[in-house]
């Protein structure tokens, strides 16, 4: 008699549960990465979200830089624990007073089509990405560059861009002010080379699989939108006798309680993301597979300083007084996320960032929450609104479950103060766009430091920064005390001058800081290499797989499927 299918999910689903539960014997330090029967070791990668593009001068995403980080080198790039290593680079000298950066190239590096990178291709990187007809969402990151700023601003032409080839593997960089973490910076897709020669066969085509070239471990072979990427290891790599997985397939993953369930069933090896209400149950049933770990990124909620409501600040103090935001991590998410009243994480190394006025330290008390939303109906009324009035705007936020559940919560606390909320999600591209554009009035954003530095985070509401400015904030002290830290090389008068700067952006509230997030990554046990870190960088080229455990546990699932039909 056959077991009826309904049945036979279930049996699936819960001898998957007990398998990861169980989990499987300690990794062999000398396995290596191939399958029994020879083929190609294979990586099932959940990456989150549809990129955009993989032009490292046209993306503005994590999710795209996990795929473009696999496939190009910068000078430097990040090791298994995410820190700064030589990558394109073999040498960097610096001047005394820290501007002239001087770095020998690998001798013998190659693109993917076997041409050689040189140190030509990175000046063409660097005067690209600032070339105002390249429309680069991120070129504000390289102003630090000599004369790039006033390039981007069409002011002087991309041949004056502060950087030379010596010679084929000396590559000159002159900045405008010293930068310390530099070495962070160059690990970043804005500042990699690009292929030249490619582009200008191909133009804005030059990225389509079979167009590209690349100089990292991996190359494009293969991009069916809304469905996957394909990338294979690229036999040029200066290290491609080290990297043991042979291909990567990512897969947009979205809806992360379809990719748990893909992840259970073996059709995943890694995903970025899980559902935060399942959190504890993994906790419980898959501790192994299951990463948490904090990292630089801070979740924050933008007011469009456009908008004709938003310009009065008792306004957006009282929506930001009403943002609960312990009942958001602690209730809502609950899977490690912490509360900020602060722009910049506090794990920013060197820096202690200032809070909000009516930061809460120690314990959220009813009597402390009433007396925020007291106070928040006070401001309100003060501006003008109240039941009879109520103020009325959209909420937009990117698209998924804890992002909805947010939203939703927070439309109800800005409803007890007055406030008639309409709420919208769009995909992550769609709405990331809106914000650059200010085609909404409030909406969900956060930021993942491109490199661990306060600078990074409150160069976001200055003006320079363009459309990565989402509030269209303008505010000549912030940008002054900006201006003056960006020159200081003492560091303490540095850190001074941001905490500085950052009280100002607080006081003047065009955002609400909600919560420090954690990287939340279902990795399978079969996965080695995979090593937590706090900028939540995981190349694939440090990875490989045990195909032994990989086979184990195909083999318990299929082995079940058996007995049930």
């Amino acid at each position: 008699m056959r077991i009826p299918t309904w049945l036979t999910a279930i049996a699936v689903v819960v001898i998957v549960a007990i398998v990861a539960v169980i989990g499987f014997s300690s990794v062999n330090e000398d396995v290596t990465a191939q399958d029994a029967e020879g083929g190609p070791v294979v990586l099932h990668r959940g990456n989150g979200s549809e990129p955009s593009s993989l032009d490292p001068h046209r993306a503005s995403g994590t999710w795209e830089n996990w795929i473009i980080g696999d496939m190009f080198l910068g000078l430097y790039t990040e090791g298994p624990d995410g820190r700064p290593i030589f990558g394109a680079a073999v040498s960097h000298d610096v001047s005394e007073d820290g501007l002239v950066h001087t770095f020998g190239l690998r001798e013998g590096a190659a693109w993917s089509d076997g041409v050689p990178v040189t140190a030509q291709d990175f000046v063409f990187g660097l005067q690209r990405i600032a070339d105002p007809a390249t429309a680069a969402r991120y070129a504000f990151i390289t102003y630090i560059v000599e004369n790039s700023q006033a390039i981007n601003a069409g002011e002087m032409d991309p041949s004056t861009m502060g950087a030379r080839a010596i010679d084929d593997l000396t590559l000159e960089i002159t900045l405008t002010r010293p930068a310390p973490f530099l070495p962070w910076l160059l690990t970043h897709y804005t500042m990699f080379a690009v292929p030249q020669h490619v582009i200008e066969e191909h133009g804005d085509e030059w990225t389509r699989a079979g167009n590209i070239v690349s100089n990292g471990a991996y190359m494009l072979s293969d991009w069916v939108p809304n469905d996957h990427i394909a990338a294979v290891k690229n036999p040029y790599f200066y290290d491609a006798e080290n990297v043991a997985i042979d291909e990567i397939i990512y897969y947009p993953t979205e809806d992360e309680s379809a990719a748990l369930r893909r992840f259970r069933a073996g059709e995943l090896d890694l995903n970025t993301g899980f559902p935060s209400q399942q959190y504890t149950w993994l906790q419980e049933n898959m501790p192994e597979e299951t990463r948490v770990y904090p990292y630089f990124s801070t979740a924050y909620v933008l007011f469009n300083m456009e908008r004709e409501i938003f310009q009065d600040v008792r306004v957006r103090e009282a929506l930001a007084l009403a943002a609960r935001r312990e009942v958001i991590t602690g209730i809502i998410l609950n899977n490690g996320q912490v509360p900020t009243y602060s722009l910049n994480p506090p794990m920013m190394p060197d820096y202690t960032p200032p809070e909000l006025s009516f930061a809460i330290d120690g314990e959220v008390t009813p009597e402390v929450v009433n007396a925020r939303i007291e106070r928040a109906q006070d401001l309100m009324r003060e501006a003008g609104y109240g039941p009879d009035n109520p103020l009325q705007f959209t909420y937009r936020y990117m698209e998924g479950v804890d992002a909805r559940r947010v939203a939703v919560a927070l439309s109800g606390w800005w409803a007890e103060i007055y406030a008639e909320v309409s709420i919208v999600n769009t995909e992550p591209a769609v709405h990331y766009r809106d914000l650059q554009t200010r085609n909404y009035d409030m909406g969900s954003a956060g930021w993942i430091a491109d490199y661990p530095d306060p600078e990074n985070y409150l160069l976001l509401f200055h003006s320079d920064s363009g459309a990565l400015n989402y509030s269209g904030y303008d505010s000549e002290e912030y940008e002054s005390l900006l201006n003056q830290a960006q020159m200081t090389s003492d560091g303490a008068e540095r850190g001074r001058l941001y905490a500085a700067a950052e009280e100002v952006l607080l006081r003047d509230m065009p955002f609400i800081p909600t919560f420090n997030s954690v990287s939340k990554t279902l990795v399978g046990q079969h996965v080695v290499g995979y090593e937590d870190n706090g900028v939540h960088i995981h190349r694939t080229r440090w990875m490989s797989i045990d195909e032994s455990k990989r086979r184990q546990q195909e083999g318990v699932v299929d082995q079940i499927m058996r007995w049930f039909n």
